[in-house]
């Protein structure tokens, strides 16, 4: 496989990088929002998910953080959950335009996406409309969590084919039909990675050909948001490990 090195400004995913599944609301989580706009931080794109999707009105916060982020040359995507498959299409559009009204994204995550071969039409029908919302230019990651049908991935730019927790990663193998692509096809999003370990599960993402990665120390438990909300303690040492030129 070879590696892309064209970076996220120009348009092209980088490996390896950073993808930040979601955040929680910028008041909740300042800190958060304002690290993705340092200076040579790895970053290939950002999530923005204001209430499960854009909100019924725009959100000036979030306004705010999706605009220093594009300022910044990352990503922002709209989050959109298709409920593997559930979801009426005529909602999903309806929620990508006011994603693109109202903050300007520069794509969409499909979260909760369906994996299995029947759904693929339809996938694509949605995967098609919102690349013409924006007029071509959409950067669409679907949010599997695990290896979908092979032919989801000419679908979109991006597929996430592992999202779960590092005891399962540690063990976790790479569908066969992956070797045909590059790694910038492929997402990990791994929860629950201790310290000591993150060597480690950034040589698996490599050798299972990731290219763009999320991992953290914290774990998801009943009752609590997801691990994925807030930075992970070891932030700078990933931004340090696979970000060239990165000043501390």
């Amino acid at each position: 496989m070879s590696h892309l090195t064209t970076t996220a400004a120009t348009g092209a995913v980088q490996a390896l990088g950073v993808g930040v599944p979601g955040y929680a609301h910028p008041l909740l989580a300042p800190v958060e929002w304002a690290e993705l706009t340092r200076p040579g931080t790895p970053l290939h794109w950002a999530v923005l998910n204001v209430a499960d999707g854009p909100g019924s009105r725009p959100d000036p916060h979030c306004l705010e953080a999706s605009g220093k982020l594009r300022n910044a040359g990352v990503r922002v995507l709209g989050h959109l959950d298709l409920a593997y498959g559930s979801r009426p299409f005529g909602e999903l559009v309806s929620e990508a335009h006011r994603f693109l009204d109202w903050y300007k994204a520069d794509g969409f995550y499909l979260d909760r996406c369906p994996s299995d071969r029947a759904d693929l039409p339809g996938t694509r029908r949605l995967t098609a409309t919102l690349e013409a919302v924006l007029g071509g230019e959409a950067h669409l990651v679907l949010g599997h969590g695990t290896h979908p049908h092979p032919g989801y991935a000419e679908t979109a730019d991006q597929l996430v084919t592992f999202s779960g927790a590092w005891s399962e990663y540690r063990w976790s193998q790479v569908a066969e039909w992956t070797a045909d692509y590059a790694e910038a096809k492929f997402v990990h999003l791994v929860h629950g990675v201790p310290r000591t370990h993150l060597d480690e599960a950034l040589r698996v993402a490599r050798w299972q050909g990731a290219g763009t990665i999320f991992f953290t120390d914290r774990t998801g438990t009943a009752g609590q948001s997801t691990p994925f909300h807030s930075l992970p303690g070891y932030w700078d040492e990933i931004v340090s490990r696979i970000g060239p030129g990165v000043s501390e």
